[in-house]
């Protein structure tokens, strides 16, 4: 039986809805107006989405802040109250428990959102497996909230002044990932954060999951007049990829290291200890073995995951996500590939689509940038 978020008896019946199994839970891969055109409307105006599905684990105590400094490589202690900071959550090999956003209430209490298909696995890793739990005495209290929180992802260059109208015009003092937890929208209590997984402005709206579905219908009703459209998950996974944010199993996994991904800026490796500090060091002191590069199709040919990358016949890495991005009507791929070949971009490499070796060029990433 696959799981349903509570916006699920909302949308199922809409026209034009294709719902999918994705990591066991049955989502919409886009509504009636298809991946393309959900995929523009982020762009060019606001899309709404359900990401209801992504988990959400408290921490609370004396001791969160140092507990959270020492497990995640990004630097808790610099974080202000009711900012949010993006970080990987490593093994000690340097390898990719998860990644994850940080919310900051002050530093006693903290939300972790982490993604969909890791919760169970996150939160045992969090409250029974880490060296720090299983030497401290007194940890931080740790609750799921998964199953009581839903969310919505509201996306676009005109989604802050659509959300203004709906939740007062405080939310224009939420800078880019920062959060507010005292706001409503039409009399729902929501915690609304300035953050995304597009590439455009746009704010992320949690609230009790019993209110889901008034909030998603009143944002709709209040917006549809105006081009806004519901958005599945195809739209939101070719967002991502034009904007070069890391999907956990594709560029980041426990055998892709931060590094290797191009995330050395989220991690402090001059700061406190943490979790993977010694092998990310050791990895960077030794040399990256490898490295995430984007690439444009020049032979025709989608470049899909897991595909063999070569140079010169030669096996140098693989695909780790691939799609035709709609922006640049091109298929383009990124790439985990050897580092210390001396390719530039422009250079060519080689993917193996089907049994065929078909021409890319390496490519300025990210594909498109707008924030």
């Amino acid at each position: 039986m696959l799981k349903r978020t509570p916006l699920f008896e909302v949308y199922k019946d809409y026209e034009g809805a294709k719902l999918i199994d994705f990591g066991g839970w049955e989502l919409p891969v886009n509504f009636a107006s298809g991946i393309i055109a959900e995929h523009m409307v982020v762009r060019e105006n606001a899309g709404l989405f359900d990401v209801s599905h992504m988990g959400e684990i408290t921490v609370e105590g004396e001791k969160s802040e140092a507990f959270l400094n020492w497990l995640l490589p990004n630097n808790i202690i610099k974080m202000k109250e009711n900012q949010c900071l993006y970080s990987p959550m490593c093994y000690e090999d340097g390898g990719v428990v998860d990644d994850l956003l940080v919310y900051k209430y002050n530093s006693e209490k903290y939300l972790l959102v982490v993604n969909a298909s890791n919760v169970e696995k996150d939160f045992k890793w969090i409250t029974e497996e880490n060296a720090w739990i299983k030497r401290e005495q007194n940890p931080p209290e740790f609750e799921n909230l998964s199953e009581s929180k839903s969310s919505v992802a509201f996306q676009g260059p005109k989604s802050t002044e659509y959300l203004a109208e709906m939740a007062g015009k405080e939310i224009d003092n939420i800078d880019f990932f920062y959060f507010r937890d005292d706001l409503k929208i039409n009399g729902i209590d929501c915690i609304i954060s300035r953050t995304g997984y597009t590439g455009e402005v746009g704010d992320e709206i949690y609230v009790d999951r019993e209110d889901a579905p008034a909030l998603w219908t009143y944002i709709l009703d209040t917006t549809r007049g105006r081009g806004v459209l519901p958005v599945g998950l195809g739209a939101r996974d070719t967002l991502r990829f034009e904007a070069k944010l890391p999907l956990y199993g594709h560029e980041l996994t426990k055998d892709i290291s931060p590094l290797e991904a191009n995330l050395g800026y989220f991690i402090d490796l001059e700061g406190d200890d943490f979790c993977g500090r010694d092998a990310l060091i050791a990895q960077k002191k030794n040399g990256i073995p490898r490295s995430l590069r984007g690439c444009e199709m020049i032979d025709r040919g989608i470049p899909r995951e897991s595909y063999r990358v070569l140079l010169g016949g030669k096996d140098i890495g693989h695909v780790t996500s691939g799609t035709k991005s709609p922006m640049l009507n091109k298929f383009c791929g990124l790439v985990l590939i050897e580092r210390g070949l001396g390719l530039k971009l422009g250079d060519e490499i080689q993917i193996d689509i089907k049994g065929k070796l078909k021409k890319a060029k390496l490519v300025k990433t990210p594909f498109y940038k707008n924030i």
